[in-house]
């Protein structure tokens, strides 16, 4: 097993073209906070090829099972930890994440972190360098957890913007650490995470067991695709409980064209680059003896996979996943899925043509970050850095951004009073949403 300290001078020698490539990336990104997480996790995949394979969570005192609350934010997993003493803190639990990440730069001092390697990375234009970490092993506390040489990646400055798209405080993310040793149940209804040894999970299982792959700290399963042709492919799928979208299918337009229906659409940043594509619907998605039908999908346009990614044929994100109650259990390569009571309900897609964040001591601000062309709301005239202040006559700072998304995606022809700040004036707006897909 590589020091740490070995680890640090291995990536500036011989990485460094490539971490100049990520950063790039990073540095667009802070214009793209709804991509946010689609970089991070290209820097975390390159952190983690290095990282000791030790790292890990275990249960304190010879506990057989542990319940950890969680916070689901824009359909994401919010879970509260310490490091190093210091917190608490909020950490986005991610699967298949390999290196733990503090996006909180602030952390560095605050955690006393003394023993850590500085990566300068020059190049990227504009005069402007940057800088990166990766720590030795920290100490990270959740109640009842004892953590083993897990060591963090950092970068100087927050380029993410993680808590203006949450909302609310958002520290770092932490995955494969977590899921490695132990399995775990997640319960969307009560906003629990169940933590057991694997062999205690038995009485836990209570659904359909479905075999998953571990390649390079991620989580593969295999799915039925049933596209509205009526063309039907088996697929190799990320198991992304980072990933918002229902569902994204990689390379597929060649092989089966896009379905009749379909948006283009800004999918991101990934790690060639920003990702352009389109949304549509599949006919179904078989996970098991589950069939999940006319899921809203992302087609992201062909290009040929990084080197660095494992070939897949795309992933399965949380609008699926949270419509089950969850086991993943990594020391036997199996999930588990029992249908919660929304599985049948109708996916949608956001109406309004609007992305936004929130902002400000209290991230009480909601500003407007992209009006995607030909929408509702390019239609009344909304534009980038607009701040929306109301929605039928009620703030949105007593609003959470959550709340903001499921009105915009609520009933096609629905009308909605905005009232905006534009160019230094309140104005009232009427905005008609418009199913797209």
């Amino acid at each position: 097993m590589l020091l740490l300290g070995i680890i640090a001078v291995y990536l500036v020698t011989k990485y460094k073209r490539l971490l100049i490539r990520l950063l790039h990336i990073v540095k667009r990104l802070a214009q793209n906070r709804a991509a946010a997480r689609a970089a991070i996790i290209s820097i975390l995949l390159l952190c983690s090829s290095f990282a000791a394979n030790a790292q890990y969570f275990d249960l304190q005192g010879g506990r057989k099972r542990l319940n950890i609350p969680f916070r689901m934010v824009r359909d994401m997993i919010v879970i509260q930890l310490n490091i190093n003493e210091k917190g608490p803190f909020n950490f986005i639990l991610d699967s298949g994440v390999g290196l733990m990440l503090i996006t909180d730069p602030k952390l560095v001092d605050s955690l006393n972190i003394t023993n850590k390697r500085t990566l300068k990375i020059s190049g990227l234009g504009e005069g402007e360098d940057y800088e990166a970490y990766i720590t030795s092993s920290l100490k990270v506390d959740i109640p009842g957890l004892n953590s083993y040489d897990i060591a963090a990646a950092i970068l100087k400055k927050d380029h993410f913007g993680l808590s203006n798209y949450a909302g609310m405080p958002i520290h770092g993310l932490i995955g494969y650490e977590f899921f490695n040793n132990l399995a775990v149940k997640i319960d969307f209804s009560d906003s629990t995470l169940t933590v057991s040894k694997p062999k205690y999970i038995r009485s836990l299982r209570r659904g359909t067991r479905i075999p998953i792959a571990i390649e390079n700290r991620k989580p593969f399963i295999q799915a039925k695709i049933t596209f509205p042709n009526g063309v039907k492919s088996n697929d190799k799928l990320v198991l992304d409980l980072g990933a918002g979208h229902p569902l994204s299918l990689e390379n597929i337009i060649s092989k089966h064209g896009l379905p009749q229906k379909f948006i283009a659409a800004n999918l991101g940043v990934g790690l060639t680059g920003p990702i352009e594509g389109f949304i549509s619907r599949v006919k179904e998605i078989d996970l098991g003896k589950y069939k999940i039908k006319n899921v809203i999908t992302s087609f992201p346009e062909e290009r040929p996979h990084d080197k660095f990614f494992e070939p897949r044929d795309g992933n399965l994100g949380m609008k699926i996943l949270k419509r089950f109650t969850l086991i993943i259990d990594y020391p036997d390569s199996a999930i588990y899925l029992k249908p919660a009571g929304d599985l049948n309900e109708p996916f949608e897609h956001d109406m309004s043509g609007l992305e936004y964040y929130s902002t400000g001591t209290d991230y009480n601000h909601v500003i407007i970050s992209r009006v995607e062309p030909g929408s509702a709301a390019d239609e009344i005239g909304l534009e980038k850095d607009d701040e929306i202040i109301a929605i039928n006559f009620k703030p949105v700072s007593s609003m959470t951004l959550e709340q903001i998304d499921a009105l915009f995606r609520s009933q096609n022809d629905r009308s909605l009073l905005l009232e905006i700040y534009h160019d230094k004036r309140l104005d009232h707006v009427i905005i008609t949403l418009k199913r797209r897909v």
